[in-house]
């Protein structure tokens, strides 16, 4: 596809991640126009950098959306329209692998308990059998494109065996051992730690229900960084409360921010974090050079990279 780039926006909604204008200053070497904008300024752009989406977007020629999950955007309505989807696949996999290895630390060596009892100004070691090291453990990783993988290399570096969950049995570096979808409570059975990197499609809607998770051991922990909906929330709240798993930490939920009456707040044994596990400060960066090499591939004709519709 082929069209004139003029003007790119960065949209304000990049707000809740980074300044925009740090994305703008960063690309202001381009030979095209670099802006911040809000939503009356998008019909004058032909491209918009963006985290969510709006319906002037279908009046412009390309949208990147700054995170590698695309399921707010209407794919039917951009293809309808000519617009071009890219997205961030690939710059999200250390950063993620990093807070899920921070996620097993703080339930291994109970920090989490010992921050608790900090702000109570409590002095309480953990119990003599509470902590444990992560080598030996297993973690099943369901899901293993780039936030996948970044999570089985972190975590293979800490001495975890490290198993996931896809299409293909075909081998995956950075995995130990590679079980199909229809396997997926097979291979969660003896995990110790349950990981969820899969994009939300109509097929992983619901993967983690109340049948994935009465296959998980009660010494398990469930971690999901992937996006809410993939995961029956009641489903998962029923088997915390019933004992079932040992515990969850979660990065993403059904409904946004969490609401002030999810039980989820007041569980001893849950993390919850507020769709954060990607932050970094060089998130700008690495957005600016996916948007950067675009700009330069429509120039010579090449085709997009990471491009979604």
């Amino acid at each position: 596809m082929q069209f004139e780039l003029e003007r790119l926006g960065v949209h304000d909604s990049v707000e809740a991640v980074f300044p925009p204008s740090e994305l703008a200053d960063y690309l202001s070497d381009l030979s095209i126009a670099v802006d911040v904008i809000s939503d009356d300024e998008i019909a004058a752009c032909d491209a918009v950098v963006t985290l969510e989406h709006r319906e002037a977007f279908l009046e412009c020629d390309w949208i990147h959306s700054i995170q590698a999950g695309v399921d707010r955007f209407p794919f039917d309505a951009f293809e309808a329209n000519d617009v071009v989807l890219t997205n961030s696949t690939g710059i999200h996999d250390r950063t993620v692998g990093e807070t899920v290895a921070g996620y097993l630390l703080s339930f291994s060596r109970r920090l989490h308990d010992l921050i608790a009892n900090q702000r109570e100004r409590r002095w309480e070691r953990p119990a003599w059998d509470d902590g444990f090291t992560l080598p030996g453990k297993t973690a099943c990783v369901v899901g293993t494109g780039t936030l996948g993988r970044g999570v089985a290399e972190t975590l293979g570096g800490l001495g975890l065996e490290v198993r996931g969950v896809r299409r293909s049995d075909e081998p995956v570096p950075g995995f130990d051992e590679i079980y199909t979808n229809d396997r997926l409570l097979e291979a969660v059975g003896d995990a110790d730690f349950v990981i969820v990197t899969v994009p939300l499609t109509d097929e992983t809607r619901h993967l983690f229900d109340a049948e994935a998770f009465d296959a998980m051991g009660a010494d398990a922990y469930f971690v999901n960084v992937a996006r809410g909906p993939v995961v029956d929330e009641p489903a998962l709240i029923d088997a915390l409360e019933s004992d079932s798993i040992a515990g969850a930490a979660l990065d993403v939920f059904e409904e946004e921010p969490l609401p002030e009456d999810s039980p989820l707040w007041g569980m001893d044994e849950v993390i919850v974090t507020p769709h954060c596990a990607a932050y970094t400060v060089d998130y700008f960066r690495d957005v600016g050079d996916i948007v950067r090499e675009n700009a330069s591939r429509l120039e010579t004709g090449e085709a997009f990279h990471n491009r979604v519709v």
